[in-house]
Parts: structure tokens; sequence; C-alpha cells
């Protein structure tokens, strides 16, 4: 077996949309979110959302999120390097 010289992926989605409220994550309408992608590392995504958050800065209750889906998937485990 040849051992792998490639990062662990740690996949993480960026998704944003409208919120109802400033003071809770609820969103105003479900079928409207924006699903801007899922990356394979923590940096990817920082700057997938920095790009879709500073271009929304003008709508308040527009807000992006960045989710861990690696620690979705295997809740277990602790990832032993982080971005």
């Amino acid at each position: 077996m040849v051992a792998s010289t490639e990062p662990k992926q740690l996949l993480h989605l960026v998704f944003g949309g409208e919120l109802k409220s400033l003071e809770r994550v609820e969103f105003e309408d479900l079928s409207s979110l924006d699903i801007v992608g899922i990356f394979p590392d923590y940096a990817s995504a920082l700057a997938a959302w920095r790009g879709k958050a500073q271009s929304t800065v003008d709508n308040a209750a527009m807000r992006y999120f960045i989710v861990h889906m690696h620690r979705l998937l295997e809740p277990g485990k602790a990832p032993t390097t982080q971005a």
C-alpha cells in the first residue's frame, strides 16, 4: 500500500440567506438559500465566505455561514490539522 501525500479532505459547506431577524439564525425563505459550494479545506471555504459576505455587505439581514461537514460526517473524530 502506497502512503498518500495528499492532505486529508476536511469538507466545508458555504451557504447563506436572508435572515428573518438579526437576533437569531432563522431564514426568511429556505427555497432561496444561496449554496455557494463545498470546499476541501477551511482556507478555501473561508475565501469563498469572505467573497460572498463582502458582496452583500449592504444588506444587514443577509448572512453567510461555513459548516464543518467533516465534523458531521465523523462526529467522534477530531481533525489532526486545521488550516
